[in-house]
Formats: C-alpha cells, sequence, structure tokens
C-alpha cells in the first residue's frame, strides 16, 4: 500500500475539498478516492467533476495496517 498527496483545482469555493493524503494501491486507484470528512463520504461536486482532473504524487510506502482510503484532507468551510 502507498500513500499519495491527491489534489485538484477546479473545484476551490467554500465547502469544497482541495486536497488530501489517501492510501492506494496504484496512482489510479488514489485518483479515483473522493476524500470525506469524518466517515462521510462527499459528494463528487465537493471534489471535482473527474478524475482526469485529480493530479497525483506519490509520498511514501504506507505501514502494515493501513486501510485504503483517506488518511487526511484539506476541506475549504465557508
Amino acid at each position: 500500500m502507498k500513500l499519495f498527496h491527491i489534489s485538484q483545482d477546479e473545484n476551490c469555493d467554500y465547502d469544497t475539498y482541495d486536497s488530501a493524503v489517501v492510501a492506494a494501491e496504484t496512482e489510479e486507484e488514489a485518483r479515483r478516492i473522493i476524500p470525506h470528512k469524518n466517515g462521510w463520504v462527499i459528494s463528487q461536486m465537493d471534489w471535482c467533476s473527474s478524475p482526469d482532473l485529480v493530479k497525483v504524487r506519490l509520498i511514501g510506502e504506507a505501514v502494515d495496517g493501513i486501510e485504503k482510503g483517506t488518511i487526511c484532507a484539506s476541506f475549504n468551510a465557508g
């Protein structure tokens, strides 16, 4: 499992996510993760319209036991 920093700059208004750190097996899998807050799945409208618009950067290897998904996220509360 790897750790990726994902970000988008299509939807940067209030009550949207601009980036997150996620755990995923591949860059493509990371690109398809929609950040969430406190276990609640947030709609695609709070992120960006297409996985093709997500920038992905490998930042490291996850320790054993880390589950796939959002580790932490940057939410622009309004």
